[in-house]
């Protein structure tokens, strides 16, 4: 059962100039019932664990998923309900939170760089080094945390040069092999209203909201700006942003496992093929086990 939609309608093309309320937050529907979309799913679940096991066994690329969006924008559900089926050996899942004081004293990219995902497993950022360029951007007290140099703190460039170190990196990490895709979950301001009022009529959800998600709900329009100019400068050829529609949570995480799924495909990946040493060795083991059923 093929989804049949164009995924280049969601992908950024590089140095496009991107304003965020020309982008829908909601899509017709690509399921026709609740059992429909678990079908798609689990038809991409099988597919995604296939490509992970074969990129684990291959042992050249990995893979790096990069969530980003406004609170409630359901990165969390969709990193859930998209990975089901991958190996948890192959997978490494990080939350970037509040800087700790070491991460504070280094540079803005050092504890990122230190969660990248080793060959042949798949990293999956919840948040990332995009932060410092939204929310540090929208919270100056932020910035100011991190006890940067003056003269390296003109506001009139250094967003700019954080958005090239930035390509700088991505660059680099595809030509070793770390393969980037990165999603920003567009949310509707008043999907997120919706949200937070539920996570505050349901008990066992109560943990998950605090005076932090008012407080950046007031600068909406500044993260909406912040994050559409970061979208259009770091969106490149071999790293690129793909913006999705996140009103509807069944919606995004089809469209997420397809563009995950299809991204693996187009890497140059197979089964290792056994050399002719091995071979060999494999027939010494392959008589000793015979001789052991002997033996019994």
């Amino acid at each position: 059962m093929e989804l049949n939609l164009e995924l280049a309608n969601f992908k950024i093309d590089p140095d496009t100039q991107v304003n965020l309320s020309e982008w829908p937050t909601r899509i017709k529907p690509l399921y026709s019932s609740k059992k429909h979309h678990q079908e798609l799913l689990n038809e991409l679940h099988e597919e995604l664990g296939t490509l992970q096991d074969m990129l684990y066994a291959h042992n050249r690329y990995a893979m790096l998923l990069i969530f980003q969006g406004m609170d409630s924008a359901g990165k969390g559900s969709i990193i859930k309900h998209v990975m089901t089926g991958i190996n948890p050996q192959g997978c490494q899942i990080f939350s970037f939170q509040q800087p700790t004081a070491e991460d504070l004293d280094h540079d803005f990219l050092w504890r990122s760089n230190n969660r990248l995902p080793e060959r042949g497993r798949i990293g999956i950022f919840d948040r990332s080094y995009y932060e410092e360029v939204t929310a540090v951007r929208v919270m100056p007290g932020l910035l100011a945390q991190q006890h940067l140099p003056m003269e390296f703190l003109d506001p009139a460039k250094i967003w700019q040069e954080r958005f090239q170190d930035i390509i700088n990196l991505e660059s680099y990490l595809h030509r070793n092999g770390i393969r980037i895709v990165k999603f920003f979950l567009h949310l509707s301001k008043e999907e997120q209203r919706q949200r937070l009022l539920a996570r505050i009529d349901e008990p066992k959800k109560n943990w998950k909201i605090s005076r932090a998600d008012m407080e950046a709900r007031q600068h909406w329009d500044s993260f909406q700006i912040a994050y559409a100019e970061c979208l259009g400068a770091t969106s490149s050829e071999h790293s690129p942003w793909y913006i999705i529609p996140a009103d509807d949570k069944r919606n995004a995480q089809l469209l997420v496992s397809k563009i995950i799924r299809n991204t693996m495909k187009m890497l140059q990946i197979s089964y290792p093929i056994a050399t002719e040493a091995h071979r060999k060795e494999l027939a010494e083991i392959r008589d000793a086990l015979e001789k052991e059923q002997f033996a019994h």
